[in-house]
């Protein structure tokens, strides 16, 4: 599990690795708003530390929409914006930590140890169903042992269909689950989704029951 960085000032995110290297944590590092979103397909993620003035964009923005992804990962914000306001409009746009610049190393490292326990400690259980694995802790799916790379609605979305084995769900009741009530969705993108996730995984994992919904069968009655 690695810390993703979003930092656009090349020093600081130097000094940063300096740090995290030296407390044994594995660190990505991204300078925009664009990368950042790359980055966040790699599974491996844990944490992401996040400046708010970037170059294309700003990380409050950013922050929001992963939020309204469905993004559980837990993130620390770092940025010079040291107005109580900043600090309560970060933390309501879903931060889970605000530190300030010029911050101190040894501080940044016990607030990014302190998120990652409390993360681990919530994260929900592992879901087995045959040859699939589903880790909700390190945001990962495993096929045959081997790691599948999927985008993070898609993520939601079979783990919302795992935890619900043997019974159908709506549409609508999909859409609740992975959307805030205020986003606008296509038509479609339901069954997008699930043809996609049929692509990576197999094509029989998804039943659709016409008319009513999708199912994943519990695996012993699909086999």
């Amino acid at each position: 599990m690695k810390v993703l960085l979003v930092e656009d000032d090349v020093m600081i995110a130097d000094g940063i690795a300096r740090g995290l290297n030296k407390a044994a944590l594995q660190m990505e590092h991204v300078t925009c708003v664009k990368d950042a979103k790359l980055a966040l397909v790699d599974q491996g993620v844990g944490l992401i530390v996040l400046d708010l003035g970037l170059p294309d964009g700003d990380g409050l923005a950013l922050l929001c929409e992963l939020r309204g992804d469905g993004m559980e990962l837990p993130v620390l914000v770092l940025t010079a914006r040291d107005e109580p306001r900043d600090k309560v409009l970060g933390l309501d746009s879903g931060a889970d930590d605000y530190l300030v610049k010029p911050f101190n190393m040894d501080e940044l490292i016990a607030r990014i140890r302190a998120l990652l326990r409390r993360r681990m400690g919530r994260a929900a259980a592992v879901i087995e169903y045959g040859p699939l694995t589903l880790d909700p802790g390190q945001m990962q799916v495993l096929l045959d042992r081997q790691l599948v790379t999927i985008p993070l609605r898609q993520f939601r979305l079979l783990q919302y269909l795992l935890e619900s084995q043997g019974r159908v769900k709506t549409k609508q009741q999909i859409i609740d689950a992975l959307y805030r009530w205020d986003q606008d969705i296509e038509e479609n993108t339901i069954e997008v989704y699930i043809s996609q996730l049929r692509k990576h995984l197999w094509p029989s994992l998804i039943k659709t029951m016409r008319g009513i919904g999708y199912l994943i069968p519990k695996f012993d009655q699909a086999h």
